[in-house]
């Protein structure tokens, strides 16, 4: 018989192709990103956290790969009485399942399986589906499962409560009416790994519900400048595929709005386009004392500071370049704050000190920065009126860009700074930084937190500093691009 644990069992709901590798061709799997490991953290978090909803349980240890000690450890458990049990182990029918939180109530036993989302999602109930489907088979009498994941609405006053920290959705009803199919889709994940690699062709599965780990291997086919590097909503992608029209060259401009159909035909063409009245009017709305601004936040499911929210956008570093006036030296301010406490109100006093009053406050994707300042107003009220001040005179820089009026055919479609800089500025692209992006620095932050290693707190507080600073240096040239594209310079 063919073993399956839940995991694999949900691997193999989202594609049999990413279980066959996963369990035949395990070494081809990509490494995770930042933001998969961040992910991974935050599940971590939440389900140790999610225990204290029934407290004075029962952990069932041991490494992970010690099954059998794990389900006699859990058998021993129900024997004598436990009314929770965390990570509890069954096995039944070939199928291994660990459920975070294994609650007994009054009418019998309850899954709890714990998520770091903000709501149940449609792909947590086959989760629950298989566990309930075990623990049935195993003998025991399950009453309910359920889906633990995260408020995010509780705002953390203290010391954390739990209770208002987590909601608790009843899933029963279409666990129950999912047994048939579980059983189903065991019998034929076990068929299929029996045999050779399933031939399953890219699809919508390849990012839904996750990204799987096995898309290198399966898109190695797909050629540069493809129909998958369309962006934004427009001409359904893999219907051109399915088609047989896989490069942007093949593809009808009939088919593609205006966007996409300015996308294909600029990287075809490699035509720039520029707008130089456009510019010059978005120029024309800059002022002195001129500053570039960047945040660096993280966010965690479970908040850590007083005043925070689930998720919330913590910033726990900037960078500012200055120039006072037209001609004038660049002058450049950061901070970066030590891990392990609160660095909001630190941080804030040193950004306005280091931004002139009055002055014209530079940033891409503005919106964001500007929500980071807004939720520093509500921890430091006294600077409510500056903070408001700053907000009032933000530029977005990523405007121009947004509405095509600059547009280089390297950027793909994007207009985001990463595809820009380098697009507009050759020789300051982010390839080859230690760390390249925003998921990156909040991931490298809280790491920092957990480490003793002075060299290596040292070499990650060099990095971080690095990439905040191109990121505002970057638009200090991006401006100066600008103007000499329009003829201002």
């Amino acid at each position: 018989m063919t073993f399956l644990s839940k995991t694999q069992f949900t691997r193999g709901l989202q594609c049999q192709k990413s279980l066959w590798l996963y369990r035949h061709r395990p070494e081809l799997r990509s490494e995770p990103d930042a933001a998969t490991r961040a992910r991974f953290d935050a599940g971590r978090e939440v389900g140790t956290a999610a225990r204290q909803l029934f407290p004075g349980g029962t952990l069932i240890g041991f490494e992970r790969s010690e099954f059998r000690r794990k389900i006699n450890a859990t058998k021993t458990a129900v024997e004598r009485g436990a009314a929770a049990i965390y990570e509890a182990t069954f096995s039944h029918d070939g199928v291994l399942v660990m459920v975070d939180i294994l609650h007994k109530g009054a009418r019998g036993w309850e899954i709890h399986e714990v998520k770091s989302t903000t709501e149940v999602k449609e792909h947590h109930v086959p989760d629950a589906a298989v566990q309930y489907a075990v623990l049935r088979g195993a003998g025991l009498r399950v009453a309910k499962a359920s889906i633990v994941h995260v408020n995010s609405e509780y705002v953390r006053r203290g010391a954390l409560e739990v209770q208002d920290l987590f909601r608790i959705g009843d899933v029963t009803a279409p666990v129950r009416d999912l047994q048939d199919f579980v059983g189903e889709q065991v019998l034929k994940q076990r068929r299929m790994l029996e045999g050779g690699m399933p031939d399953i062709d890219i699809g919508p599965q390849c990012d839904d519900p996750y990204a799987c780990d096995f898309k290198a291997v399966c898109w190695k086919q797909v050629p540069e400048d493809s129909v998958f590097d369309l962006r934004g909503r427009g001409v359904d992608k893999f219907s051109l595929y399915r088609k047989g029209i896989i490069r942007l060259r093949d593809v009808p401009p009939g088919v593609l709005n205006a966007k996409q159909r300015f996308q294909a035909e600029s990287t075809l063409r490699k035509r720039n386009t520029l707008n130089k009245a456009k510019v010059a009017e978005f120029l024309g709305s800059l002022f002195y004392p001129l500053c570039f601004l960047d945040f660096e936040t993280f966010s965690t499911a479970i908040p850590v500071y007083d005043g925070t929210r689930p998720y919330q956008q913590v910033p726990f570093q900037y960078s500012v370049h200055v120039r006072k006036r037209q001609g004038g030296r660049l002058q450049h301010y950061e901070y970066l704050a030590e891990p392990g406490r609160d660095p909001r109100e630190e941080l804030l006093e040193g950004l306005l000190a280091a931004i002139p009053d009055k002055a014209c406050v530079v940033a891409y994707n503005a919106a964001f920065e500007a929500r980071v300042l807004r939720d520093l107003a509500e921890r430091c009220p006294r600077h409510r009126a500056r903070i408001s001040r700053i907000v009032g005179n933000f530029v977005d820089l990523m405007q121009p860009f947004r509405n095509r009026h600059i547009y280089f055919w390297q950027m793909k479609g994007s207009y985001s700074l990463k595809q820009v800089l380098p697009a507009l500025v050759p020789g300051m692209s982010y390839d080859g930084m230690e760390i390249s992006d925003g998921a990156m620095a909040g991931k490298a932050y809280l790491d920092m937190g957990r480490r003793e290693d002075p060299g290596e707190l040292q070499r990650t507080r060099k990095s971080l500093l690095e990439y905040c600073r191109k990121d505002t240096l970057g638009m200090v040239e991006i401006l100066k691009k600008m103007r000499s594209l329009a003829g201002t310079a």
